[in-house]
């Protein structure tokens, strides 16, 4: 675990709370009850109306029906998600691994309606990013060494979310695996590492699910007939060092426009030296 020195990060001797030891060692943890009831009613009222009134965000060429499962850079739109980002008690979690000066890089709403899973990447298996560490086959991450966390996802839950939902499943220890999940198994709802098979995230309104942005993760199956949907808030946080996501480099850039039109009249690498990159983990 790391804090915030004078100026560089440190190897932080202070105790973090389990939650913070089982994110670290497992890739994941579920907080119960992060948010009150009252919160949760001002929280899920404002971000549905975000999706009552504002229109679908062109983030990708999916379709609509599953683009209109999606709102960005929520903090921008929402008081009460970016108080909810900013919630005491989800920071204790991950400031230990982050560094007390870390921050949101994406912010994104999700609504999943009941019996329509979508086609989002997320349904497979997959990682945000990384592997920050990159391992040959072969090669284990030593377990005296704690392994360096560099992003966190939070889903903050606004509705229940059980089995039959299609909850996000996770596979503990992954993180350690310096890969991603193997591609010929991206929907194998039995895909394991080194034992040890997938955790669903069965949560209530208010819990909030933590998982390192290495951890190998995805949307579980829904029960169809069955299922309710999915609501909730998704925080991602990064690493001081790490750039904000929360809009798309077209959008939010360091270039003055005259850069930005040499930049595009000349080569795709060009572009992406100077940040103009296409949308990609964390944009949408």
């Amino acid at each position: 675990m790391i804090r915030r020195g004078r100026p560089y990060l440190e190897y932080r001797t202070e105790p973090a709370g389990e939650a913070t030891e089982q994110l670290e060692r497992e890739g994941y943890t579920i907080v119960r009850g992060l948010l009150s009831p009252d919160e949760v009613a001002e929280l899920a009222a404002d971000v549905a109306r975000v999706y009552d009134t504002e229109p679908e965000d062109q983030r990708s060429g999916a379709p609509p029906e599953d683009r209109d499962m999606f709102r960005y850079a929520m903090l921008n739109r929402s008081a009460a998600a970016q108080k909810a980002v900013a919630n005491p008690k989800l920071l204790a979690v991950i400031e230990p691994l982050l560094g007390e000066d870390c921050h949101v890089i994406a912010n994104t709403a999700w609504r999943n309606p009941a019996g329509q899973p979508g086609g989002h990447g997320g349904q497979n298996w997959h990682i945000d990013a990384g592997p920050h560490v990159p391992l040959p086959d072969g090669v284990r991450w030593p377990a005296d060494i704690p392994h360096p966390v560099f992003a966190v996802g939070v889903h903050i839950y606004l509705q229940d979310c059980a089995l039959e939902d299609g909850p996000t499943g996770v596979i503990p220890g992954s993180h350690l695996s310096g890969r991603p999940p193997p591609q010929d198994r991206t929907m194998d709802s039995d895909l394991t590492y080194e034992g040890r098979g997938v955790v669903p995230f069965i949560v209530r309104a208010g819990d909030a699910g933590f998982f390192v942005s290495d951890v190998w993760h995805r949307r579980m199956p829904t029960k169809l007939g069955a299922d309710r949907g999915r609501f909730f808030l998704q925080a991602h946080y990064g690493r001081r060092d790490i750039a904000q996501r929360i809009l798309p480099t077209r959008d939010a850039n360091h270039l003055s426009p005259e850069a930005v039109a040499r930049a595009h009249a000349g080569a795709e690498r060009e572009r992406r030296v100077v940040g103009l990159h296409p949308p990609f983990f964390y944009d949408g």
